[in-house]
């Protein structure tokens, strides 16, 4: 990849925009289709963010204006009668993969390391765009392109941590191979609005698969995280965040051979989750509506949304957002990759209690930053007013009112 070092004026409306409301999601996609131009790198609190070195095309600043997440974002709305919190979808079931390592090694029950292994030992793709452990920085993140089920197992459980999948789009497409692409859900909702302009790009990214996403927390809040282990950074050899196991330790491995280690509830409820970035905090999409199939965890939840157990056999919940996503999960059930039962969608706000509030909240914490002429994505069929109402007034006016002195304060 080219050195970029930074223009003094980018030429990007567009990211601009962006950078003046802080409202980048770190995806990559403007690095993905200005790949000459723009290159994504940590910011002082270690999100991921993009530098542009030169000037960019028209078509590029067109297609970063049209896709970028950070933007905005467009769904079809839910139909009368149906859950506006979770968005369309076709089918919900709760499983696990069959597969004994990838359901221990993932963050829930495996599922989607599952229907990734699926996909290739199918043939409907050739390899899986997905995120692993970065060798070099053990608290971050780097793409890989897996083609075999060890490939597919290492890089299983969940990396709370900045990623940008979309960044090397370019060369996927010049690859000339098909690819799942697993990504959060801003990712899936790029790449879709991508390949929804130029469908040639659907032979190079024919499935979209997503999970459920409470946030991306900053490198910042990773090394908080390994102080309050007692794990040095400059001592770290490798960093599980979550997973072997349900819901799993955080795993600290160091290079004399010992390890650190602390609850879920302990490394996401008292550490990360205080350090997600902005973009996160007014999502309206934690729950993947831009993907064909979308995994996420199936426990039963305290008030807060931690499990009510400390271990337990790995259960994910898989939701199916399109007919091609229905299609792919019929056959891996009648492959034997997962075994599911049905899920009634009626039990989700209660074991996903964080998507929940955070949808309900949304309404009126928007409203509140543009009464603060603060910028803001343009949500279309997010079904946000709706969400809305299932709150009191007085919930709402508690949001609107915390926004604005979050605001005056200086905090977003």
């Amino acid at each position: 990849m080219p050195h970029h070092s930074p223009i003094s004026t980018p030429s990007s409306d567009a990211l601009a925009h962006v950078a003046a409301g802080d409202l980048c999601a770190g995806c990559g996609l403007c690095a993905g289709v200005a790949p000459d131009e723009i290159a994504m790198a940590p910011d002082a609190r270690g999100f991921l963010r993009p530098v542009q070195s030169a000037e960019i095309s028209a078509r590029a600043e067109t297609a970063i204006a049209a896709c970028c997440p950070g933007l905005g974002q467009s769904a079809q709305r839910v139909a009368p009668g149906e859950e506006p919190l979770w968005g369309r979808f076709m089918e919900m079931k709760a499983g696990h993969a069959t597969d004994a390592d990838l359901r221990h090694a993932g963050a829930s029950g495996g599922a989607l390391s599952a229907l990734a292994l699926h996909l290739l030992q199918s043939g409907r793709v050739d390899a899986i765009a997905q995120i692993e452990p970065d060798p070099d920085n053990p608290i971050g993140n780097r793409m890989r392109l897996s083609t075999t089920r060890d490939e597919v197992l290492g890089a299983a459980g969940s990396r709370y941590a900045p990623s940008a999948p979309l960044a090397d789009l370019s060369s996927l497409i010049a690859d000339g191979r098909r690819f799942a692409v697993i990504g959060k859900p801003c990712d899936a909702v790029a790449l879709r609005a991508l390949v929804a302009r130029d469908p040639k790009l659907a032979r190079s990214f024919p499935v979209i698969l997503s999970f459920f996403c409470a946030g991306v927390p900053s490198a910042e809040g990773a090394r908080e995280l390994l102080a309050e282990m007692g794990a040095p950074e400059d001592q770290l050899a490798g960093l599980r965040y979550r997973g072997n196991g349900w819901p799993g330790k955080t795993m600290a491995a160091l290079h004399d051979g010992s390890t650190r280690e602390t609850s879920y509830h302990g490394a996401w409820g008292g550490v990360l989750s205080r350090h997600i970035q902005h973009r996160c905090k007014i999502c309206a999409d934690g729950t993947g509506v831009a993907a064909d199939l979308v995994c996420a965890d199936a426990w039963e939840a305290d008030d807060a949304g931690y499990p009510l157990f400390e271990e337990a056999p790995g259960r994910s919940l898989i939701v199916a957002r399109t007919r091609l996503g229905v299609e792919i999960l019929r056959e891996a059930e009648a492959a034997a990759a997962v075994e599911t039962v049905p899920f009634d969608v009626a039990e989700l706000a209660a074991i996903q209690p964080g998507q929940r509030e955070r949808r309900r909240a949304l309404f009126a914490r928007l409203a509140a930053l543009k009464l603060m002429a603060r910028p803001i994505p343009r949500y279309e069929g997010m079904n946000l007013r709706a969400c809305a109402l299932q709150n009191p007034v007085t919930r709402n006016l508690r949001n609107f009112a915390g926004t604005v002195r979050r605001v005056l304060r200086g905090r977003k």
